[in-house]
């Protein structure tokens, strides 16, 4: 949710740079306000949108795995998911923040249908004059001059010939509909009352209606329109999602957008700069990505027919990219040595029965798709089948996990929620556990997942052709968080 509403403050701050750098100075109008209005739409949707295809654009070098090491190992055993339950009696700040937005909408909410009461009673409590399409609502004792929907709010002390020229700028929101468009962003106002940016959205909506109302109203007498504009400044009280004639604040901008000289229709190919701003956000929103959950993991490593047939080719391409290093480099450590000869061992077939290959047995790790007897937990080693072998250790690992992790990690560190932990090792031929690395939000939690998982009883090894081999494991660890 946070990053969502991340994902929306950034699209938006976009989107409102590329509308005063290039776009608020034309006349295009309309144009404009199809930009407004369509870029608030769009900085909501984009970040739930998610386009498979846009991953491949990006190179792989650049986009971020969750976490390296789960790729480094190929197709460990996946566990089932360990669920524990923690409660927290924090008083962090963060474990409040889900209310705080929520009151805040409540008091926004609030503070919007008083608003709307209050025009409503203005409209029921003065005389109203009604014509084809509109009323007039005279404003007893009054200066103010708006409309709202298809009412046109005049106060009965602005003077006769001044009322003409604002009746016609009026009517020019209620044609248009601009009160729909301020009440769009009022209600974006309640849900997102917490960013300045929504604001910022519609006051630009807000003096673009005056632009465009303006634009038509003063063809008729353009003399009489400008002296109303430097008239006094009226007695308008300031509401958001009202068209308001007298606004003190943009009049100076009013009159400069008057006297300006129409944007050259050349102009318009400004507004083709959305297609690369929209397609980067799309690339953005569609790269981004949450953790994955214990089925995104078993989905990545999951077991087909065709594993060992792509064991094999991984394999045999992983010996030729190392030949070709070796070749480059002229030389061979040790450790290069010892990497090829591995390498050659699984797809030789006898190579783990192979003397040559003996000093690099301990080296081998055998895929799940592959391996004929699978590690077992104490006391699972009877079982008949490999999957009952799998079930019962990963019966044995969960109880293990329950029995031995620290929940009460989650008071004191103030968490809440629902933490995931995603943990791989492996088990080696002499059934120790080894190579324990863990990914989580927090670096305790996944210090304590290492200490529970290291501490496990010595297991019975894999085997592979009657050899003891190592095989790697996945196992991923749902901590719920109870206040």
């Amino acid at each position: 949710m946070i990053h969502y509403v991340i994902q929306i403050v950034a699209f938006q701050l976009l989107f409102l740079i590329v509308y005063d750098a290039f776009l608020k100075r034309e006349t295009f109008f309309n144009w404009n306000r199809a930009y407004l209005l369509g870029t608030a739409v769009l900085s909501i949707l984009l970040p739930l949108i998610k386009i498979e295809s846009f991953r491949n654009v990006v190179p792989q070098v650049y986009t971020f795995s969750f976490p390296k090491f789960a790729f480094e190992t190929q197709n460990p055993i996946v566990l089932n998911e360990v669920v524990l339950k923690g409660t927290s009696t924090s008083n962090s700040i963060l474990s409040h923040v889900p209310n705080i937005l929520l009151l805040g909408c409540i008091l926004a909410l609030l503070y919007f249908l008083f608003r709307i009461f209050q025009i409503l009673k203005l409209a029921y409590t003065n005389p109203k004059v009604k014509q084809k399409d509109f009323s007039i609502i005279q404003v007893s004792n009054s200066t103010v001059a708006f409309s709202f929907f298809h009412y046109v709010f005049i106060g009965e002390k602005i003077k006769t010939q001044e009322r003409e020229s604002i009746l016609k700028h009026e009517l020019v929101h209620i044609e248009q509909k601009h009160t729909w468009d301020l009440l769009f962003f009022e209600i974006l106002r309640v849900v997102f009352w917490f960013n300045p940016l929504v604001y910022m959205y519609q006051n630009r909506i807000s003096d673009l209606h005056e632009f465009i109302a303006d634009s038509k109203a003063i063809k008729q007498n353009k003399k009489q329109y400008y002296e109303n504009l430097l008239s006094q400044v009226f007695d308008i009280k300031s509401v958001s999602f009202i068209n308001p004639f007298f606004k003190q604040s943009l009049i100076k901008k009013r009159i400069i957008m008057l006297q300006k000289s129409k944007s050259r229709k050349i102009q318009l190919l400004k507004y083709i700069l959305l297609i690369p701003v929209v397609f980067g956000m799309l690339l953005y929103s569609s790269c981004s990505q949450d953790r994955p959950t214990k089925d995104v993991a078993k989905q990545e490593y999951r077991v087909s027919n065709e594993s060992q047939e792509k064991a094999s080719s991984e394999v045999l391409q992983s010996i030729a990219d190392l030949k070709e290093s070796i070749a480059a480099k002229g030389s061979m450590t040790d450790e290069e040595k010892n990497a090829l000869k591995t390498l050659m061992m699984l797809v030789s077939p006898d190579g783990l029965k192979e003397p040559y290959f003996k000093d690099v047995v301990k080296y081998a790790e055998i895929p799940y798709g592959v391996i004929e007897q699978v590690p077992a937990f104490p006391g699972c080693e009877k079982v008949e089948t490999r999957e009952e072998s799998i079930n019962c250790m990963s019966k044995e690992l969960n109880s293990f996990i329950l029995k031995n992790f620290n929940t009460n990690l989650s008071n004191d560190l103030g968490l809440t929620g629902e933490q995931k932990i995603s943990v791989f090792f492996k088990i080696d031929a002499n059934g120790q556990i080894i190579d324990i690395k863990a990914r989580a939000n927090h670096p305790d939690l996944e210090n304590e997942a290492i200490r529970v998982v290291s501490i496990l009883p010595t297991m019975i090894p894999g085997e592979q052709d009657g050899v003891k081999v190592t095989v790697p494991y996945y196992l991923p660890i749902k901590f719920q968080i109870k206040e």
